[in-house]
């Protein structure tokens, strides 16, 4: 047991958090998310499950440890509505909402395309699925540097 870290942060979470360098990003999805297979895909290989929360909760414990990149435009992805590109999910302002209050700033958030959304995930260092229901609880974060 370590003091001061989430308990939802488990080992292997933590082991793949350390193992990132700059640049590398991190998908946190929901239980929709093809996480299992695309996850084979990924720097790392295989998924990494924090069952039993939901993307807010999982989002803050992390965000809480992992910086996200100050040298790109927009340093978190998600993925846009099939066939309404513009509609706004609540989940997309929940999260906006957390990451701004990690970052102590205002985080540009970009849209991806369902299908450009996978392919980025596959490009990943690693995908942590949540219990999410969802729906389009896709996002992807880049690690910057402290």
């Amino acid at each position: 047991m370590l003091k001061r870290i989430d308990p939802l942060i488990n080992a292997e979470l933590i082991h793949a958090l350390m193992l990132m360098g700059h640049g590398d990003q991190l998908v946190l999805c929901d239980v929709n998310h093809p996480a299992q297979t695309i996850a084979r895909q990924t720097t790392y290989g295989r998924l990494i499950d924090v069952s039993g929360c939901g993307l807010v909760r999982a989002a803050e414990a992390i965000l809480k440890l992992f910086p996200l990149d100050t040298f790109i435009d927009a340093p978190v992805k998600r993925m846009q509505v099939v066939g309404d590109p513009e509609k706004q999910m609540p989940i997309f302002s929940a999260m906006q909402t957390v990451v701004d209050c990690a970052e102590e700033r205002a985080v540009e958030m970009e849209a991806l395309e369902r299908f450009a959304f996978y392919e980025a995930a596959k490009n990943s260092f690693a995908i942590v699925r949540t219990s999410d229901p969802g729906p389009y609880g896709c996002f992807i974060f880049s690690k910057g540097v402290i």
